[in-house]
């Protein structure tokens, strides 16, 4: 009886230190597919399912399923692995971005056109950003 106890007791011990383990975890992002963790400046505070992030202040985005910047190149929207020399300034840990939710597409022009064309025109909060989210602790 107590071998069987002894027994019981060492498979449950490293059960339980692996489910502490992983329900301890810091923040988690949901995506499709089998994908890299995010990059370190974005640290959700809650699970949501994200595809796009988008720096107002600079106007590009990261694309999170294809880990690369979107941005203005010209007039035409580019996709990166890494931002241009006039970003290498930034510290995107501590700078304003707001997650779009809902939006999983593959042409941000579109999106971009569509909500933030008349930013800065109008004081209204277009439904499908997340805004507020500020980075500078």
């Amino acid at each position: 009886m107590k071998t069987r106890m002894l027994l019981k007791s060492r498979l449950l011990i490293p059960i339980l230190l692996i489910f502490m383990a992983l329900t301890s975890c810091g923040p988690m992002v949901l995506t499709t597919g089998v994908n890299p963790p995010p990059p370190p400046w974005f640290y959700p505070n809650r699970l949501e399912v994200v595809r796009y992030v988008y720096f107002p202040n600079y106007r590009f985005y990261y694309d999170l399923s294809a880990r690369t910047y979107i941005y203005l190149e010209g007039n035409v929207w580019v996709r990166r692995k890494v931002l241009p020399p006039r970003y290498s300034h930034l510290d995107l840990r501590r700078t304003k971005y707001e997650r779009i939710k809902g939006y999983r597409k593959d042409d941000i022009r579109r999106y971009h056109e569509e909500h933030n064309a008349s930013r800065g025109r109008s004081n209204r909060n277009s439904s499908g950003i997340s805004r507020g989210t500020d980075r500078s602790n």
